[in-house]
């Protein structure tokens, strides 16, 4: 779960709670913020809960909610941060969108399997961790043609 869209979730319920907020709002959201960016889901449940809302508004604040309790486990960023992913966490999104646009090119086709292979791979490309996956045999060997073009 990339960290820009699940801001773009606190946004919104903080939008809908401006009223309640009041002149809050900008303090409630920017403490949720930093509860999100900790990987503490379950403290922006709570806060989202002691939100008094009745009718309609209750079950778009519920609705909201439903978004972090679902995705808890994977808002784990304080964690991913400390693996050294925060630069993976700002970009998810338009990486995402990137690969999205590319698979659908004029004249692409792709199964399911073959469009998240591609982007697995495109993923670890741009992550810089291709050789984490790219190994050769070690039977293998360079093709003669090669060998002699290194040397």
């Amino acid at each position: 779960m990339d960290l820009y869209h699940a801001r773009e979730h606190l946004h919104d319920l903080a939008n809908l709670a401006a009223r309640l907020l009041a002149g809050h709002r900008d303090d409630w959201l920017a403490t949720r913020l930093d509860e999100l960016d900790a990987g503490d889901a379950g403290a922006i449940l709570a806060a989202g809960r002691d939100l008094d809302f009745t009718g309609s508004l209750a079950g778009e604040r519920d609705k909201a909610l439903a978004y972090f309790e679902h995705n808890a486990h994977r808002m784990r960023y304080q964690h991913f941060k400390s693996l050294g992913n925060v630069r993976r966490l700002r970009r998810g999104r338009s990486r995402l969108q990137a690969i999205g646009q590319r698979l659908k090119l004029s004249g692409m086709r792709w199964t399911l399997a073959g469009a998240t292979g591609i982007a697995t791979l495109r993923c670890l490309d741009a992550g810089h961790r291709w050789d984490q996956i790219w190994q050769r045999p070690r039977s293998q060997t360079a093709p003669a043609d090669l060998v002699s073009l290194a040397s």
